[in-house]
């Protein structure tokens, strides 16, 4: 049997849009590794997600922007639960940001 493969959540892969990995999907929760590239949400979109979604900025930096007009800026190791429905957007996002995002239902 071979070993198990590691990888490097810190490493970034340089491309022209966002990526996705998933790392884990289980029953209704999917674990998965988002390097933005410096690419924020375009103007005017929103995501507006049927189920919470927990983020952690592993690296860089970003500011999240909710409809009702708040703001959040965030630095690495910065974690937050946004729940369903909750319509967010990414304002702006380092080249470097690598974030792990947890989508889950609630028991």
């Amino acid at each position: 049997m071979n070993p198990p493969e590691v990888t490097n959540l810190l490493e970034g892969v340089s491309a022209d849009r966002e990526l996705f990995f998933e790392l884990l999907q289980t029953g209704p929760a999917k674990l998965e590794r988002i390097v933005s590239n410096g690419h924020a949400s375009e103007p005017g979109f929103w995501y507006d997600q049927p189920q919470p979604e927990w983020v952690l900025l592993l690296k860089g930096e970003a500011t999240l922007e909710f409809e009702d007009g708040a703001g959040l800026d965030l630095k690495p190791g910065d974690s937050l639960t946004i729940h369903a429905h909750c319509r967010h957007r990414v304002a702006s996002v380092s080249q470097d940001a690598v974030w792990l995002a947890l989508h889950y239902q609630k028991p």
